[in-house]
């Protein structure tokens, strides 16, 4: 016969069934089912009342706790081009983050706007949301953060955008700089750069890295084997038939993301060009397909899951108080070496 004394009561337990259950006072029931877990971790006594009150059913009031606290336990998430695996990583990061903590996350995918962005907002805002986690805003975005009066915390994600909000997001200055130091390693003189649109820190951080690595050297690269264009398979293709098709081609190009490089590569293979060889090639972020392509693509390693964590953990700093006014986080690149560039010279 099952055991009938961990069989689930019809309505919902008290705190003072689990604390007999548990065999502890009532306040300390209370007090760990309030509260997030520590960061040393749960105790002994606090492990066990949650286990009880799991096996009695127990379901947290949020209606009654967010009368009490003013807080809906429930953040906000605007996030452009969710299309994309990248931003699609960071928003899977910062979800599990949020959920560990017992938030739940509204999310809403605009275009790539500013007008759809502003609507965005405001509409999460309404919704009561504790605080907002913003991702692709357009740089200079300090004017349009300004106007949207929030109300409530909010953090830049992946793109700082110069918007003065906390920000949340890869070291794209110093992957650009790793990206330019691999091509003069390797040999490479006559390099050129696609970026992605201008109002892309993402995009203008790493470019900016790159050209100062190349500066660093002795290396100035001409305007002219510099392009801009959108950052997806398109924008690599336009590049680089502006690029690899003069007399003067580059010998290497760095591209602020891996779909551009990928449209590059398309490009390159139909003028017969030989990748390392006659062109090297270095990609940005490591999307799972960059290793298995004909010719491996060199790139750099965008920590996206964790980006999408440490704006949780900014955003809720700034929600409880306990760090208002939180330093950026600037997470660690490194470099992913493959076939498409070629090895160092002996």
């Amino acid at each position: 016969m099952p055991d009938s004394s961990h069989r689930r009561p019809s309505r919902p337990p008290t705190m003072k069934e689990i604390a007999e259950r548990a065999g502890v006072h009532v306040s300390t029931v209370s007090r760990v089912l309030r509260q997030s877990e520590p960061v040393d971790g749960w105790s002994a006594a606090a492990q066990r009342v949650r286990e009880v009150a799991g096996e009695l059913g127990y379901r947290p009031n949020l209606w009654a706790a967010s009368l009490r606290t003013r807080r809906t336990t429930t953040i906000g998430a605007v996030m452009p081009r969710l299309t994309d695996g990248v931003v699609a990583t960071i928003y899977q990061g910062l979800e599990e983050a949020a959920r560990a903590v017992g938030y739940s996350v509204l999310l809403s995918s605009p275009p790539d706007d500013l007008a759809e962005q502003r609507a965005a907002i405001e509409l999460l805002a309404g919704r009561q949301v504790d605080g907002l986690l913003l991702s692709s805003l357009h740089s200079p975005a300090t004017d349009f953060v300004d106007h949207l009066a929030l109300g409530v915390p909010a953090v830049a994600l992946n793109r700082h955008a110069d918007s003065g909000l906390p920000f949340a997001g890869g070291d794209d200055y110093a992957g650009g700089r790793l990206a330019g130091q691999h091509l003069l390693d390797r040999g490479y003189q006559r390099i050129a750069a696609v970026g992605g649109p201008l109002f892309a820190t993402t995009g203008s951080d790493r470019l900016a890295g790159f050209l100062d690595a190349l500066s660093s050297a002795g290396i100035e690269v001409p305007t002219d084997r510099i392009a801009h264009a959108r950052m997806d398979v398109q924008g690599g293709i336009d590049a680089a038939r502006t690029l690899l098709a003069r007399d003067d081609r580059p010998d290497a190009v760095f591209c602020v993301s891996d779909t551009m490089a990928i449209g590059l590569l398309g490009v390159a293979r139909d003028l017969g060009l030989s990748i390392p060889d006659d062109l090297g090639l270095i990609g940005y972020n490591d999307i799972p397909v960059a290793g298995q392509l004909p010719v491996p693509l060199t790139t750099v390693i965008t920590p996206a899951h964790e980006i999408g964590e440490a704006g949780v953990r900014l955003l809720l700093g700034m929600i409880s108080g306990t760090d208002p006014e939180p330093d950026d986080v600037r997470l660690p690149v490194e470099l992913a070496v493959r076939g498409s560039t070629r090895r160092s010279p002996q």
